[in-house]
């Protein structure tokens, strides 16, 4: 017969070890949220755990954006192998799969035309398996608007070998924004698709509601900051 009290004690300390998780994944966030993303990716990889992996790899993506540009690939390298650790470690984790493809967008910036193409529809597959885990991952629609834009921007080359199509890049950020209205960054990422267009006027309409939204976090701030950057060289 098993012994009750043993028992017990086992699921005490299995819902302590999950809550501590909870708690050291939560911290790491605190962290990201006040941009110390260095000591928040460090943090949230050291738990290895799948959630702990995509806020690294989420961490180490939106650092590079704040260091020079000789050590953003490798950065954005960084985050495609945290995105990766974490599809291995739950590959139901939309985030994860998001996570990947962002990484992977901002390495094909760096890469040949051929190499990039060949990313993009690695990346393409990755958000489609976003959105499918989760349907309403806002940010993964705003990257399919991207990619569809970016593509089409390519020409007819990039669009017939990925499929890109310039009537997919509104209905995926209007998804975006429905789901999350007040989030700047779905904006001004309309705005850059929009400007991929020539639609000047659309992307400075997208910016002026993006200028007076508030922010709550250091990227946030930073993303109303952006917006009100770009407006002042579009007027």
């Amino acid at each position: 017969m098993r012994n009750p009290v043993f028992a017990l004690s086992a699921l005490a300390l299995t819902l302590a070890v999950s809550t501590a998780g909870a708690q050291s994944l939560s911290s790491a966030q605190a962290l990201y949220t006040q941009g110390k993303w260095q000591d928040a990716a460090n943090a949230a990889a050291a738990l290895k755990t799948s959630a702990g992996y995509a806020l690294a790899a989420e961490a180490t993506t939106n650092g590079a954006g704040l260091v020079a540009d000789g050590q953003k690939k490798a950065l954005f390298s960084k985050a495609q192998d945290y995105a990766k650790q974490a599809i291995a470690a739950d590959k139901n984790n939309a985030d994860a799969y998001f996570e990947l493809a962002r990484a992977q967008g901002r390495l094909a910036q760096f890469s040949g035309i051929l190499q990039s193409l060949g990313m993009a529809k690695d990346m393409k597959k990755n958000l489609d398996t976003a959105v499918k885990l989760n349907p309403n991952l806002a940010s993964a629609y705003v990257a399919l608007g991207l990619w569809h834009a970016n593509l089409d921007a390519k020409g007819a080359i990039a669009r017939s070998s990925t499929g890109a199509s310039r009537a997919q890049i509104a209905p995926n950020f209007e998804k975006a924004i429905a789901l999350e209205p007040g989030k700047a960054v779905h904006r001004i990422e309309y705005a850059n698709a929009l400007l991929l267009q020539g639609n000047k006027a659309g992307a400075k309409a997208q910016l002026e509601k993006a200028v007076g939204m508030s922010g709550s976090t250091f990227w946030e701030k930073r993303d109303v900051a952006t917006a009100q950057a770009m407006l002042a060289k579009l007027k």
